[in-house]
């Protein structure tokens, strides 16, 4: 008796004890073609807008217990208050007068109609309040889209906008595939090493689809504890564990229509991946202390350094949630096998930073342009961001000098430099060596200095690496 009606559109209750009505009723709103869902009782009215997302809920006064008064359906429009994300409530009865017209407003209900109905009335009242309704999640998306960016805003590795800089053989194949599949919905795995780009091949793609009107949010999956997962990803309500002060869309909801970038998503606990596979396949989720499912269509692009096929091996990772992530794989070199690309890149961060901090200069001094070349840049795009946002800095001529790049040039010499550094610069270094050790892995190289996962990434967050 619940179930929808397979026409894409509104859905809408329809709430009356007798059949007649239900059926006249539903017939006139599938005509315009809305969806239906018919409840006789207030139980099932309450058990369809708890279960259902509604746009709109018909609801008779009087039910079983008389005929007359009202008095059944005041009550129940009570409870339907209480419901999170309950629907906007038209109420419907046969004994209508002012005063229970005024009684069901004050409780919520949003218009009144008197049975038998004028079918020009009913629809002028669907549309209006299917329009209201609409401008309402607008208004709602709009203000947590808002506090999302405020929260969360994260940075490019070559700088802001979708721009992505690239004139090496190794970047070809890329920009290609972007071209290809950019337009389509596809999910798409994109690869490689910390920092050579992949948040900003996400937001290429995104700006390419059809969906680039639409929010593209990012979650940084290595950053995300086990017991918040839900709750980031799916939104939880008000009261729902001791700091759920008010009701919270999660990132699915935030991106619905539009494109969800899961960064790290090797990073994805075990017990967690079957939630995750399963909004994937249907696009349906709850949030947290809610029972009501919901509903988001969302274009998926993930991201990680980890070889997931060998965390599948490894039983680390579900091999049907790798196959939902990577319909189109796309892997993006390191910095080392592209580095015709160093100088392109080089002059657009100084120009960069230089326009930040107020600066002027003329270039990069031939020594400096040579040890960019030759590093070896274990944190591929992004270190080499950071690297001239220091130089920019540290510099007092109109040219980046090599001694402004900070660069470690003998590394034989590294221990007797020891002394001479702070703890953080130690920390740094020993990171860069792990990192280049397990050729850009994180996952190998936090095991491989004893650190948790979020400490590690939160560490090469605070190092620009």
């Amino acid at each position: 008796m619940l179930q929808f009606m397979s026409t894409p559109a509104a859905q809408i209750l329809i709430a009356d004890d007798q059949l007649a009505v239900r059926q006249a009723l539903r017939l006139l709103l599938k005509n315009e073609g809305y969806e239906t869902a018919l409840a006789q009782s207030p139980a099932e009215t309450l058990e369809a807008v708890q279960r259902h997302e509604l746009d709109l809920a018909f609801v008779d006064l009087n039910y079983t217990r008389d005929t007359t008064s009202g008095q059944e359906g005041l009550d129940l429009l009570n409870r339907l208050q209480t419901v999170e994300g309950a629907p906007r409530v038209v109420v419907m009865t046969a004994w209508a007068t002012i005063d229970l017209a005024v009684e069901a407003m004050r409780r919520g209900a949003k218009d009144f109609i008197q049975k038998p109905w004028e079918n020009a009335r009913v629809l002028a009242i669907v549309r209006t309040q299917l329009e209201l309704a609409a401008a309402a999640r607008r208004s709602q998306s709009l203000e947590a889209e808002n506090e999302y960016l405020r929260r969360d805003r994260g940075d490019s590795p070559t700088g802001d906008g979708t721009e992505l800089l690239a004139a090496s053989n190794a970047m070809k194949p890329v920009l290609e595939v972007i071209r290809k599949i950019g337009p389509s919905d596809a999910n798409v795995l994109i690869t490689g090493e910390n920092g050579t780009g992949k948040g900003l091949a996400a937001r290429r793609l995104h700006a390419a689809s059809s969906r680039s009107h639409q929010p593209l949010i990012t979650v940084n999956m290595g950053g995300l504890s086990e017991n918040l997962f839900e709750s980031e990803l799916f939104g939880h309500v008000k009261g729902a564990f001791t700091d759920a002060k008010s009701d919270r869309a999660g990132r699915f909801e935030l991106a619905d229509n539009g494109t969800l970038f899961l960064d790290e998503i090797g990073n994805v606990p075990l017990a967690q991946q079957a939630k995750l596979l399963r909004t994937l396949e249907t696009g349906e989720f709850e949030r947290v202390g809610s029972s009501k499912t919901r509903h988001a269509n969302v274009r998926l692009l993930s991201a990680t350094n980890s070889d997931l096929e060998a965390e599948v091996g490894s039983g680390r990772f579900r091999r049907d949630l790798l196959f939902r992530l990577n319909t189109v794989e796309l892997r993006l070199p390191p910095l080392r096998d592209r580095r015709e690309d160093i100088p392109l890149l080089g002059n657009h961060f100084l120009q960069r930073h230089a326009k930040r901090y107020r600066k002027q200069f003329q270039g990069f001094e031939e020594e400096a342009a040579r040890a960019l070349l030759a590093h070896s840049w274990p944190g591929n795009v992004r270190e080499l961001d950071h690297t001239i946002e220091r130089a920019v800095l540290m510099a007092t001529s109109p040219r980046i000098r090599v001694d402004d790049l900070g660069l470690q040039r003998s590394q034989p010499n590294v221990a007797a430099q020891i002394e001479d550094m702070s703890l953080e610069e130690i920390e740094k270094l020993l990171i860069q060596k792990s990192l280049a050790r397990f050729g850009g892995n994180a996952r190998q190289a936090a095991e491989a200095l004893g650190l948790s996962r979020s400490t590690f990434y939160r560490r090469l967050q605070q190092y620009g690496l």
